[in-house]
């Protein structure tokens, strides 16, 4: 039921936002130089690596000895425009058909991280990820990494048809809101470094 409700909703809608993501890629191809989307492996169900694609919000900019510079240095006025409004999430609709993700679910962290987990946090990769999920409606970055780990696991726990629906509109309110996006004036989390 949750993978046939994935597909339907998927497919449409990607046919509703279909001239939104080609507007969106022609401006990321001429600001970033040819290359609107960003790929990165992350751990999906059962910890399997999957190709996560998102639209590309930032350059590459590096520092003289070739590291990248700070995000929120590296972030385009018009990333920043995509991230506020969650557009840069949307070619993870093509995720969710591919399979590797679900609509709702444990958001799809870095591969770096599986050894960092306990037993318990683990448990978020008992479902495959979402494009959003009970953490994100609930405080996204603006809770701590163990907050939202224990929030990915009760949705584990309590996964159903009707919360799934209820995540949704959620989402859509927070969206609208632009609630929760970042944690404070950074552009993205801290990095999780385990548990003490």
């Amino acid at each position: 039921m949750k993978r046939f409700f994935d597909l339907v909703v998927s497919l449409l809608a990607l046919l509703f936002f279909m001239p939104f993501i080609v507007v969106i890629s022609l401006v990321l191809m001429y600001l970033n130089r040819g290359t609107p989307f960003f790929y990165q492996l992350r751990p999906g169900l059962h910890g399997s690596i999957f190709k996560l694609i998102k639209f590309k919000t930032m350059t590459d900019k590096t520092d003289a000895h070739g590291n990248l510079l700070l995000d929120n240095v590296r972030i385009t006025p018009f990333g920043r425009f995509l991230r506020a409004s969650s557009l840069d999430e949307l070619p993870q609709l093509f995720n969710v058909i591919k399979g590797d993700m679900s609509l709702v679910g444990p958001r799809p962290l870095l591969p770096k991280y599986l050894p960092l987990y306990n037993e318990r946090q683990a448990r978020r990769h008992e479902v495959r990820p979402g494009m959003t999920g009970w953490s994100q409606v609930n405080g996204r970055n603006s809770l701590s990494w163990e907050q939202k780990f224990e929030m990915d696991v009760w949705y584990v726990e309590n996964m159903s048809f009707a919360l799934d629906l209820n995540i949704l509109w959620l989402t859509v309110v927070k969206v609208l809101k632009r609630e929760g996006v970042n944690q404070s004036k950074e552009t993205t989390m801290p990095p999780f470094i385990g548990n003490n």
